[in-house]
């Protein structure tokens, strides 16, 4: 019995003992995991601190911007106002406002480097194409080829396409590369077989250019092409750094010197005269001009050889006159001889 009662001491000790242990590892648990939390919370707290320094210092840095872009005209400020009312939350509109103020910087240097230049002038930059081809070919015939405009997409690769709308008037379509554009082209000057100048506009540049046609022979024609070349638009501006505009028209003007040289002489040009702009002789009135001055020059040729003609007939009389005045002379003297020896 009392062996009994011993054994159920110890178990009931042993009992106590290990609640008291789970109890100590219970407790020490829970001060670690109160540490941790408290760690936790110290860190939270700093993190919290940090960003809220961080959210003070950039919003003070756009409330400067703000105001520095309210004094300058607010513009950056109308912008993100604008965004904001919108539905844009504050953050988002003061970023894509920034992004666009870049975009739009980064334009208006692509616009310095392929726009207007820096220069004096403040002119947008230009392109000058200077050439001179002699055609084997004589002056009339090479300048009426160079009018009839509706032929050059024939023989060219830069010109598409001409329409004559009136006669001072022309729409040009052409290509260089993969470029197209359009011009509508106006003659300001044409005096026949001397010039023709002309001014064209068109969305991707303008260009004024003149031609003169100079007779260096009988069957041979100096040509000059002056042309000033203003290009609008980034690819025609990027195009234009590489002379493409030029290049093209170069090849072009000498496959018209190719052109004319084995083209049918006999070809009928536009043979108006224009000044200012404006039609002051028609093609019919200059042609029926031109007819009568070679048929004046015809009849003057034909007098002058009737005249040589008479002069050549007259000088055979006057010749022949003396001679026989001598003759006579002779006729007389044997006469008087033969008188003479009689007596």
């Amino acid at each position: 019995m009392a062996d009994t009662d011993t054994d159920t001491d110890i178990d009931q000790a042993g009992t106590d003992q290990t609640d008291t242990d789970q109890s100590d590892a219970k407790e020490q648990a829970g001060s670690g995991l109160d540490a941790l939390r408290d760690e936790l919370v110290d860190y939270l707290g700093a993190q919290a601190e940090n960003l809220v320094e961080k959210t003070g210092e950039k919003l003070s840095g756009l409330t400067q911007q703000l105001l520095d872009s309210a004094e300058n005209g607010g513009g950056f400020l109308t912008g993100v106002g604008s965004r904001i009312l919108k539905g844009e939350s504050p953050l988002k509109a003061f970023v894509s406002q920034k992004a666009g103020d870049l975009k739009d910087k980064v334009v208006e240097g692509a616009k310095s480097l392929f726009g207007k230049s820096k220069g004096k002038s403040g002119q947008a930059k230009v392109t000058n194409i200077i050439e001179v081809l002699d055609i084997g070919v004589p002056l009339r015939d090479t300048y009426n080829h160079w009018t009839q405009y509706d032929e050059f997409s024939g023989f060219t690769k830069g010109v598409q396409s001409v329409s004559q709308g009136d006669e001072v008037t022309s729409d040009w379509k052409l290509k260089v590369g993969p470029s197209k554009r359009s011009y509508k082209a106006t003659t300001q000057t044409q005096i026949p077989d001397d010039r023709i100048v002309w001014t064209s506009e068109g969305a991707k540049g303008t260009t004024s250019g003149c031609v003169t046609f100079h007779e260096i022979a009988p069957s041979l024609t100096r040509v000059v092409l002056v042309v000033v070349y203003s290009p609008a638009g980034f690819f025609e501006k990027t195009g234009n750094i590489w002379r493409a505009q030029g290049r093209r028209l170069r090849l072009d003007f000498k496959n018209f010197q190719r052109y004319v040289s084995f083209a049918d002489p006999d070809v009928e040009g536009w043979r108006g005269e224009i000044r200012d702009g404006e039609v002051v002789r028609t093609h019919e009135e200059v042609v029926e001009e031109e007819q009568q001055e070679e048929g004046e020059e015809g009849e003057g040729d034909e007098e002058e050889y009737e005249d040589e003609y008479d002069e050549e007939e007259d000088g055979e009389e006057d010749e022949e006159a003396p001679d026989e005045e001598g003759e006579g002379d002779d006729y007389e003297d044997e006469e008087e001889e033969e008188d003479e020896e009689e007596r």
